[in-house]
């Protein structure tokens, strides 16, 4: 049977083919010490049976039939899981420049499309495992999932219990149970359309205006972040978990909202530093919708855009304010039918397509890890930060906690925001100052 790839999997994979919207996702582990190899690739063989892209490429299909998924007859696991000795002086810098790198090659695609490499030696005694996967492959969330099977409970001393797998039987049921769903529902929808003609079209015209506001060509509001490339900084930054959910409370929201809020004060900061004045600036920000039967890999997100503000100064009021907003892009009519969405964007031009990518300012993304402390054959995982791809942004922000930690991994585009280190900074007073609405 052929594996064709999802319709969000499918738009992913198309629009890296230009190197600014290269989808490659970078996860940086840091080891406490180095963890035994053997048992190391035991791990990734085990993830490559339980997630089957790992042990597959993907190859285009005849037009319009999205590409698919075939196995690779030459799957190697040790093209795919290296190690090397840390470089210069083993210290973070180093190897957050070898995640740079990362994060900017291309895959081959006549093999899988991830590798994992650990970096042994590090100052200290410590380790680290880089892993990088095309976004077609899985999401962030999904990526934690995966996760799973890669680490142990370090409490408990063994694996984390697994995400269970439908069987035949259960994917039979679910694909009967929607097919038959389906059929029942268009009589009932035509008989709702007869009885309830002016709700019926009131429906279909909010279902249209919300395709309409997901899928419309915006203009991205900064005056400054013009220009997109092909090389990329990466930036690190945490603060505890604990203090902003406080924070996030204090002001009537919930933690991704004052994550976004910090975000966009820092790109106000950024701006204003420079002479700049923005009120607002749009962002893309993924929306989970993986379920408990969701087989481990895939993209199971939506993405959706909309415009944030870059002020008040007063945090509490920013947070409230985008409180609102994310919560007006979850309740959109289009996000149950975005996979629809996604096919449908895979048969227009890439021009336009990419339009929508590049006329947002910033990708902001919140993903929820481990919440107690997991080990890796035997070395304790300090953090973990996930570089997600700017997909035509200027920036992409991605939140992975882990534990009481919010580890931040920043990845610039520097043609879009050249001046790198002060956009750091001020990213970071922005953090202090939501952080200080706790205090």
């Amino acid at each position: 049977m052929v594996a064709f790839l999802r319709s969000s999997d499918a738009f992913i994979w198309s629009i890296g083919t230009d190197a600014r919207f290269r989808s490659t996702i970078v996860t940086l582990i840091l080891l406490d010490s180095t963890p035994d190899f053997a048992s190391v690739a035991d791990r990734f063989e085990a993830i490559s049976r339980m997630a089957p892209m790992f042990r597959k490429r993907v190859v285009p299909s005849p037009w319009p039939a999205p590409p698919r998924w075939e196995p690779d007859p030459e799957f190697d696991l040790a093209f795919h899981l290296r190690r090397v000795g840390a470089p210069r002086s083993g210290d973070l810098d180093g190897v957050l420049e070898l995640a740079r790198l990362a994060a900017m090659a291309d895959f081959d695609a006549a093999h899988p499309l991830w590798e994992a490499t650990l970096i042994e030696g590090m100052a200290g005694g410590g380790a680290a495992l880089l892993c990088r996967m095309n976004h077609a492959l899985t999401d962030g969330v999904g990526a934690v999932e995966i996760g799973r099977l890669l680490f142990d409970d370090l409490a408990q001393g063994r694996p984390l219990p697994t995400p269970k797998q439908p069987d035949l039987l259960q994917l039979t049921r679910m694909a009967a149970g929607a097919l038959f769903g389906s059929m029942r529902a268009g009589p009932a929808l035509v008989v709702e359309a007869m009885l309830r003609p002016v709700a019926t079209f009131g429906m279909a015209g909010a279902l249209t205006a919300s395709v309409w506001r997901t899928t419309r060509p915006r203009r991205r509001r900064s005056p400054m972040m013009q220009k997109r490339g092909s090389i990329r900084e990466l930036v690190m930054h945490e603060v505890s978990k604990d203090a902003l959910h406080r924070a996030a409370e204090i002001a009537g929201g919930s933690l991704n909202d004052a994550f976004l809020a910090a975000v966009s004060g820092g790109l106000g900061r950024y701006h204003a530093e420079h002479g700049v004045s923005v009120e607002e600036l749009v962002v893309m920000m993924p929306i989970n919708l993986r379920t408990k039967t969701d087989q481990v890999g895939g993209n199971r997100t939506t993405l959706m855009r909309f415009a944030v503000p870059t002020g008040p100064a007063d945090s509490a009021v920013r947070i409230r304010k985008i409180h609102e907003l994310t919560g007006a892009q979850r309740a959109e009519k289009t996000v149950p039918v975005t996979p629809l969405i996604a096919g449908a964007l895979n048969l227009v031009p890439d021009w336009y397509t990419r339009s929508l990518f590049q006329n947002v300012d910033f990708l902001a993304s919140d993903v929820p890890g481990f919440p107690t402390p997991v080990s890796l054959a035997g070395a304790a995982v300090r953090r973990q930060y996930a570089f997600a791809p700017t997909l035509g942004t200027a920036v992409n922000i991605t939140l992975l906690s882990y534990g009481d930690v919010c580890a931040f991994g920043i990845n610039v585009d520097t043609a879009a925001i050249p001046d790198v280190a002060a956009f750091r900074d001020c990213l970071i007073e922005s953090f202090d100052e939501v952080l200080a609405l706790d205090a």
